[in-house]
């Protein structure tokens, strides 16, 4: 397993939409293992494989807290098929947007169809954090972030931010 450098905001391929993957192979089984070991290492509880500049609909998440038994989730090719009318507020970060964290108001339980990574279709009921965590993780895959879900000033303060860090880190 190899651990992969994040991209970061502004790359412009955060906005990208990813593909869905047409077949799991070791390859995609690989990847899979590679996108855990870099979100256990940053420490996150999710990562889309956009994240780590692969544009393919893939995601992993583990919602354990800290102390308890790792509990790894592959989602390949993730569709909200349901959502709640019944909303929840999280306060979200993103590994692609170091260091900033912003209250985010979504549907407090959703319904997801996807494959795991040996190819079963599944459905998987989610609420609370994983909630949040697979709707987060699902939006990069459309190349949508969390600031996206926060007022507009907010947000190009946000952007303005890294694209100064970004910069100034290129001289």
């Amino acid at each position: 397993m190899t651990i992969k450098p994040l991209i970061i905001l502004p790359d412009p391929l955060l906005r990208q939409a990813s593909k869905p993957i047409e077949q799991i192979d070791t390859e995609i089984q690989r990847l899979a293992d590679d996108m855990l070991e870099t979100m256990y290492d940053a420490p996150g509880i999710g990562l889309a494989a956009i994240q780590i500049g692969v544009p393919r609909r893939m995601l992993v998440i583990d919602v354990a807290r800290e102390g308890e038994e790792k509990t790894p989730l592959v989602f390949i090719n993730p569709e909200i098929v349901a959502s709640s009318d019944e909303r929840s507020v999280y306060e979200e970060g993103c590994l692609s947007i170091p260091d900033y964290y912003a209250e985010v108001e979504r549907p407090a339980r959703v319904t997801v169809k996807h494959l795991d990574r040996n190819g079963k279709e599944l459905l998987t009921e989610a609420e609370g954090l994983l909630a949040t965590c697979v709707q987060h993780e699902i939006d990069h895959l459309n190349g949508v972030l969390f600031i996206d879900h926060i007022s507009r000033l907010k947000r190009e303060m946000v952007i303005k931010k890294f694209t100064k860090a970004a910069k100034s880190k290129a001289l």
